[in-house]
């Protein structure tokens, strides 16, 4: 058992890494979805087979509780796809600081510096990003004010709080004896989770979720070297890693430096941006005259946004795809990087109408064809044009 359990672990990373590479193109999407979730099967069985395990009994409660909580989160709207991923940050990466928590708790003070290291690193990211998803889901789901929240000194109260938790980790992994800051370590990070999100807008709210996700990876790359575990550092180096690649690349999409990403007011409208708008002459039409627009083009270019989402409106641009395609117009779909409210809505909201997959382009694919398309069609995503 002891020689099976490595290449069970083996099998699950070689599929992470093949689903990550299938999932990067549409056409092999759907099977990189399928090796991801076998990959997971194996990782998770894989280690229930470990000897270490003295019962299953709260293993087996668990499974029951996590499954009490994914079918509903399986089953919400596609128009809630973001929040449901928000959730799934914010749990993983719970499980991720509380699993940190208990190894402290159980070796302090008999903790190298090295381990001790990581488990701080693991601890700070996970609680975190526990109340940064957390933070995210109530702005999504509008629970919260979807408006950016400033205050005067921002920054410099971020900055500190963040030093102060970065500092008390120090302290704890040169003295892992001084068991009474903990709690103030995890609590420092916690609030540092809520500040880093309160300022963010919701039109930015796709470069979040990808910097969460990186956060959450990382958080279980650390504790896959608390564990002594392989696997979790593999997994959670590639979703670290893959996460914030995202993040730079929507960044450059919306023509911002990741550093105003990370300490600017995001999705604050700058009045300098008001100020130098360019100002362009508005040319009204009636459907029929839009029609008539539409029929008689050679190439049509369709770029979607969040507002065709919120208004289901999907299958009605598949039949005016249909319509279109018929009367010999080509039609092709822009996909920005950040339309919608997370990397990918508008590929997958475009994929449940049955949209032909080679129709849907990336940003950096399509701009040279706009010059040559006789119309352009925006529908909710005049943020992104």
């Amino acid at each position: 058992m002891d020689a099976f359990i490595p290449l069970v672990y083996l099998a699950a990373a070689v599929s992470f890494i093949l689903a990550l590479m299938w999932l990067s193109s549409v056409s092999t999407a759907r099977r990189g979805v399928l090796v991801g979730v076998a990959g997971m099967a194996l990782a998770v069985g894989g280690t229930l087979l470990k000897p270490e395990i003295a019962s299953y009994r709260w293993i087996a409660v668990a499974f029951v509780a996590g499954t009490a909580i994914g079918i509903p989160m399986a089953m919400m709207p596609m128009t809630a796809v973001p929040q449901r991923t928000a959730l799934s940050h914010a749990f993983g990466a719970l499980a991720a600081a509380l699993v940190g928590t208990a190894e402290y708790y159980l070796r302090a003070p008999r903790i190298d510096r090295f381990t001790m290291g990581a488990l701080s690193l693991e601890v700070l990211l996970g609680f975190l990003t526990f109340t940064a998803s957390l933070m995210a889901f109530g702005k999504l789901q509008e629970i919260l004010p979807t408006r950016p929240i400033t205050y005067r000194n921002q920054n410099v109260i971020n900055l500190a709080l963040l030093g102060l938790a970065v500092a008390a980790g120090v302290y704890l992994t040169a003295r892992p004896e001084a068991s009474w800051l903990f709690p103030v370590f995890g609590a420092l990070a916690l609030v540092f989770g809520v500040l880093l999100v309160i300022p963010i807008g919701g039109a930015d709210m796709p470069t979040v979720i990808s910097l969460l996700n990186s956060y959450a990876g990382l958080s279980a790359a650390a504790m896959g070297f608390v564990l002594n575990n392989d696997l979790l550092i593999i997994a959670g180096s590639l979703d670290g890693s893959s996460g914030f690649i995202l993040s730079v690349i929507m960044c450059r999409a919306m023509n911002r430096s990741f550093t105003n990403v990370l300490f600017g007011a995001f999705g604050q409208v700058q009045p300098e941006a008001i100020a130098g708008a360019e100002e362009r002459v508005v040319r009204s039409a009636t459907p029929e005259e839009a029609a008539d627009i539409l029929k008689a083009s050679g190439l049509v270019i369709v770029v979607p946004g969040y507002g065709m989402a919120v208004a289901q409106a999907q299958h009605k641009v598949r039949e005016l795809y249909d319509v279109l395609t018929k009367a010999g117009v080509e039609v092709k779909f822009a996909i920005h990087p950040v339309a919608g409210r997370m990397p990918g809505h508008m590929n997958v909201l475009l994929a449940e109408a049955d949209i032909p997959y080679d129709k849907l382009m990336e940003m950096d694919d399509v701009n040279s064809e706009f010059p040559q398309a006789d119309v352009a069609l925006v529908i909710g995503a005049n943020d992104v044009t």
